[in-house]
């Protein structure tokens, strides 16, 4: 599980069992330092309440008393060594080039196996023991009526028997079609067990997916090479968003619709808005002009499309939302005709014409002061016209926007003191 180099991709640990550890025990004299710290910090809380500033060393005397404190909640953590024996460690670098290790996940195939009771295991009809002869199957007639197996009596064993798997199936759909019905004339338990299923499916990372609500959220692998990823100001958002509901959410899956049902409607629709977003999909795919891929042109257009929807319904601003173009995300990438005409749009074309003569490196570099504060966005980036006319698949003429083109050929410049650079188009 150990990687190095660049930045991992964003919640890489999404399918993985963290460990949970204990904090060690405190020692008598730790315990005794505990409560002195506290008494003393509730003193002076005491003696200066009335007060409209403390005085410099009070305040910094409680500053160290905050500290120690917070050093004694920090202490390490003791874990189950046979959960250590199969946790992983992600190593990575991180922003400021220092070494960063992330300690204590395992992945599913390392989990321990699940242990069979033999006496179950015998009665489910499992391969005979070691030195046990196998009974010999011996097949019976079926009667059916209209072309239904039909269960003969059997009178000679008084004992009840289980009932037969086809009576059960049609009895359960009987049973699910009253459910359905149900569940649509109650909203709020309607609400309820969806946010249940979403609330398994985004916390609970070995919650059955054979669940009684065929509803999932599926949440779209980001491209781990995309520049700024994990620390753009989004991913933190979710991040923390998401740990702090962690907290509040039982740890075992069991206890969870108790848990959702004692939650008051703000408290849910948060939550449940919250998971409904990791599902949100408005990534870009090349599609395979032939068909032959696993998305088509027709598929993606839609989905940006819908994208663009849902980005106008919740006010989306890239710029709000902590995007700066720059020489990493987007203008060391394209074509020095791109970064020209980024510039021009922004600025004009007398600032465009500063630069014009540059070369791509000093160019881009020079583009990206121009268009500091600007709040120029990326074409991908921009929301898409209302009265745009819709895209369809089956027409040559349904051709893709510029940044979407699937062309043959990629374009190239040549910088004199530079190789041939391919174009992101």
């Amino acid at each position: 599980m150990d990687r190095g180099g660049g930045e991992l991709p964003h919640r890489h640990t999404g399918d993985l069992r963290e460990l949970d550890g204990v904090p060690a025990d405190l020692t008598d004299e730790e315990r005794a330092t505990i409560d002195a710290l506290k008494t003393e910090s509730d003193q002076i809380e005491a003696n200066y309440q009335d007060a409209e500033e403390l005085p410099d060393e009070v305040d910094q005397r409680l500053g160290q008393i905050e500290a120690a404190l917070a050093a004694f909640e920090a202490r390490r953590m003791i874990y189950d060594p046979a959960d250590v024996a199969r946790a992983g460690v992600f190593v990575s670098i991180d922003d400021e080039g220092a070494l960063s290790v992330d300690r204590g996940y395992v992945r599913p195939e390392d989990e321990a196996p699940v242990v069979v009771d033999a006496e179950a295991e015998s009665i489910g009809g499992g391969d005979a023991a070691d030195g046990e002869t196998a009974k010999v199957s011996i097949p019976r007639a079926v009667i059916t009526v209209g072309g239904a197996p039909v269960e003969p009596e059997d009178d000679e064993d008084d004992a009840i028997k289980p009932l037969p798997d086809r009576l059960i199936t049609e009895l359960t759909a009987h049973r699910t079609l009253a459910l359905r019905n149900a569940l649509a004339n109650d909203p709020a338990v309607a609400f309820a067990a969806v946010l249940h299923n979403f609330v398994l499916a985004t916390f609970y990372r070995f919650a059955t997916s054979n669940g009684c609500l065929e509803i999932a959220v599926r949440s779209p692998t980001l491209p781990p090479q995309a520049p700024g990823l994990n620390d753009s100001a989004s991913a933190r958002a979710i991040d923390t968003r998401h740990d702090a509901w962690k907290v509040h959410l039982p740890k075992e899956e069991g206890d969870l619709w108790d848990a959702l049902i004692a939650f008051d409607a703000t408290e849910q629709s948060a939550l449940f808005a919250h998971c409904a977003s990791f599902g949100v999909n408005a990534l870009y795919e090349p599609a395979n002009r032939y068909n032959l891929g696993r998305v088509t042109a027709h598929g993606v257009r839609r989905r940006l499309d819908q994208a663009d929807v849902l980005a106008r319904a919740v006010g989306l601003d890239m710029v709000a939302a902590g995007w700066t173009t720059s020489v990493d995300n987007y203008l060391g990438r394209v074509t020095k005709p791109r970064i020209l005409e980024a510039v021009r749009e922004a600025k004009g074309e007398s600032s465009a014409q500063l630069i014009d003569h540059l070369k791509k490196g000093d160019m881009a570099r020079e583009a990206e002061r121009l268009l500091e504060g600007t709040g120029w966005l990326p074409e991908p980036l921009r929301l898409a016209e209302t009265g745009a006319a819709s895209h369809a698949a089956t027409s040559e003429a349904d051709a893709l926007p510029d940044f979407l083109a699937d062309d043959d050929e990629v374009e190239a410049e040549t910088d004199e003191d530079q190789p041939q650079v391919a174009a992101a188009e």
